[in-house]
């Protein structure tokens, strides 16, 4: 071979390959303030150095079986209710049964400290509940809502949408000719549910509780107004209010040790197993004959929490409204909360098209799987609680204004704030472009790199129009989710920088839910989108079976 022809073939090694580069810069998002606060918990100033052994002898204890206490009430109850009323409107027919099928959602527009908020005057000893107990039972007898027993149930409320939408999915994609085979056996309708129905559903509704889980660690507000000392509540009473940043690491971590125990458990808990139907998936499910009277318990089991989820405490809020609400500081807080959202949306919505499309474009299949477990890492964030996470990103930002970049704080920590909820959400658009990436033929990708177009060429003319929706649906997602966010935000935001979600947690911790009713019925109106984005997923699951039928 001749040396012009080996000098032409040669392809330099140095060549930057930008796909890969920016995936590398995804990845790190997450894994510098785990780092940053793994460095700080295990090597503190010396003057701090002895905070390790005062934590474990006399606070981590009773956080840690708080906590665990807390998780453990929360899966039980989220499981049954979620599930439950998913079989119920899946296979039973009564009364509003269309009505309720949507209506089960409406709680997950509610944050949880919005959940506890509402129901404080009702519910406290100088509400209307208590006066009617005290005329008809025992006062010594009336619950105090503000425990870990009543922490338990107005988190559930607010939660279980998250195992309802999961296991209601997974009933409506099983087979018709297993629940007909299980009739004809003689398999009563709980039989079918507890043989056939929940083993199938498994691994979706252990993922939907481990979502409750995941939000249940990361609440901040709800558990500090309820009194419930948890780890997250350490984490942020640790570092605000006694100043000590080393401590806050050393508690966060062992947060951060719940959450990957969480996350092992549910892995190992879903199994392996693989159900695939070939015969009869698509046929309409059958619907269990019951009686009158059981179809009105039904109605009334689907309807209760609803009522309580939503109704109850969206009403509360209105009638504070309406009793003294004033705009002062609302308009203001609403316009950072939205410019915030806005950033951390558009960032996020960047970082995820960068790695699914990354991981699509590699040259070969083995550097196409290493991407997407880098991809996969990345999208871990969502995993962290948000004090966890602030408390990382606050050490990566001190580090950089240490190191004379004090300029990338811009006058205060927002932009510290849009990372935190970078990195945190970013795993909502990852997993909603990776799904529509894969609705993309890649044929397409073959034939446009067949005409001559290079990777850029191919994603902005071929692959942006096909991902408009999911673009817009990630987006919306992360949206929502940055104005609902508390805990990282009370950490990183700058002095006298309110949001929505801030300005509620100032009034309301103080009482004065008068003026904090109008910036939570705000939250909640945009809490309802992701709402509908996930009745519209449902309804053409539902169409998809008729059309296929």
């Amino acid at each position: 071979m001749s040396q012009s022809t080996s000098l032409s073939s040669f392809k330099p090694v140095w060549r930057l390959d930008v796909w890969r580069a920016l995936t590398l810069a995804a990845v790190a998002l997450p894994i510098l303030p785990l780092l940053a606060l793994v460095w700080i918990a295990l090597a503190p100033a010396p003057a701090q150095a002895p905070i390790w052994g005062h934590l474990w002898a006399s606070v981590l204890p009773g956080q840690i079986v708080t906590t665990a206490l807390l998780m453990a009430g929360v899966a039980t109850v989220t499981g049954v209710i979620g599930t439950g009323s998913a079989w119920a409107v899946a296979f039973y027919r009564f009364p509003l049964r269309r009505t309720l099928s949507w209506a089960l959602l409406l709680p997950l527009a509610i944050p949880t400290y919005l959940m506890a908020y509402s129901y404080a005057e009702v519910l406290d000893h100088a509400g209307p509940l208590y006066q009617i107990w005290h005329s008809l039972l025992p006062e010594t007898a009336y619950p105090d809502f503000r425990s870990l027993p009543g922490a338990i149930i107005l988190l559930s409320l607010v939660l279980y949408p998250y195992v309802y939408l999961s296991a209601r999915a997974a009933f409506v994609q099983q087979s018709a000719v297993l629940i007909e085979a299980g009739r004809a056996l003689g398999l009563g309708p709980l039989q079918c549910f507890t043989r056939i129905g929940l083993p199938m559903a498994r691994p979706a509704i252990i993922v939907g509780v481990a979502l409750a889980m995941m939000e249940c660690l990361n609440d901040i507000g709800a558990v500090e107004f309820l009194g419930v000392t948890t780890l997250t509540m350490g984490v942020y009473d640790t570092w605000v209010v006694r100043g000590n940043l080393a401590g806050a690491a050393q508690i966060a971590l062992t947060l951060l040790g719940f959450m990957a125990l969480l996350l092992v458990l549910e892995r190992s808990q879903r199994g392996h197993a693989e159900h695939h139907i070939r015969n009869g998936r698509h046929r309409s499910l059958p619907d269990f004959q019951t009686s009158r009277a059981a179809r009105l318990a039904l109605c009334l089991a689907c309807l209760l929490p609803v009522t309580l989820g939503f109704i109850i405490p969206t009403g509360l809020l209105i009638d504070y409204a309406l009793i003294g609400a004033t705009a002062d500081g609302v308009l203001a807080s609403a316009g950072r909360s939205f410019s915030l959202a806005m950033l951390a949306a558009g960032l996020t919505c960047l970082l995820g098209l960068g790695l699914t499309y990354a991981a699509r474009s590699g040259r070969t299949p083995k550097q196409r799987r290493e991407i997407q477990r880098l991809g996969q890492i990345a999208a871990l964030g969502y995993a962290v609680p948000g004090t966890v996470l602030a408390i990382g990103v606050m050490l990566v930002f001190a580090r950089l204004a240490d190191a004379s970049l004090g300029w990338i704080t811009l006058g205060g920590t927002s932009v510290a704030l849009v990372f935190a909820y970078a990195v945190r959400f970013l795993s909502l658009s990852y997993g909603t472009l990776e799904a529509g990436f894969g609705r993309i033929s890649p044929g397409l990708d073959m034939a446009a790199r067949g005409l001559g177009a290079t990777k850029s060429a191919l994603l902005w003319r071929v692959h942006l129009p096909l991902l408009r929706a999911p673009l817009l649906t990630a987006a919306i997602l992360v949206f929502v989710d940055v104005m609902k966010e508390l805990p990282a935000t009370l950490i990183l935001r700058p002095f006298d920088f309110e949001t929505l979600a801030t300005h509620v947690y100032t009034y309301a911790s103080v009482g004065q839910m008068e003026d904090a009713a109008l910036p939570a019925l705000m939250i909640i109106l945009v809490g309802l989108i992701p709402v509908a984005i996930s009745l519209s997923l449902l309804e053409q699951i539902r169409k998809g079976r008729r059309k296929a039928a």
